[in-house]
């Protein structure tokens, strides 16, 4: 039994532990709960079905690998908007696509400057927290 701050007891199995490395652990409880919530709120991990060991391993994998990969790309737009949130990341790339795939069906691609403008005006359109000042998504 470890003693952490204000008499917190932390208890382990492992007697090789030190009592530094089971606080250690024990303060990261918190950040592991937090990537497991989002993992399921955000990246699905509540909805694959997989029954084989592989595919329901892949599945685990990539989605805790996009809560890593979409708190980096948070933090670019929390610069200018410290409430972008995970809902605003998805709809403002669901935007980007949907944009390039329609772009893709006009005869004619538009100038630059306009291209960017549709681009901005379409991402920002599901968003809760919507973006002021363009950022650069390259």
């Amino acid at each position: 039994m470890v003693f952490g701050k204000a008499g917190q007891e932390t208890l382990s199995t492992d007697l090789a532990l030190s009592d530094k490395k089971i606080m250690d652990y024990y303060t990261l409880r918190f950040q592991i709960e937090f990537n497991f919530r989002d993992a399921k709120q955000y990246w699905g991990l509540d909805d694959f079905m997989n029954i084989k060991a592989e595919a329901v391993t892949n599945a685990a994998n990539l989605s805790f690998f996009m809560v890593n990969f979409s708190s980096i790309l948070l933090h670019r737009f929390r610069v200018t908007n410290p409430e972008f949130s995970v809902l605003d990341l998805k709809s403002h790339y669901r935007g980007y696509r949907y944009v390039s795939e329609t772009i893709k069906l006009l005869p004619q691609k538009p100038d630059g400057i306009l291209l960017t403008e549709i681009f901005e005006q379409i991402a920002r359109l599901g968003m809760i927290h919507p973006i002021l000042e363009p950022v650069s998504t390259s």
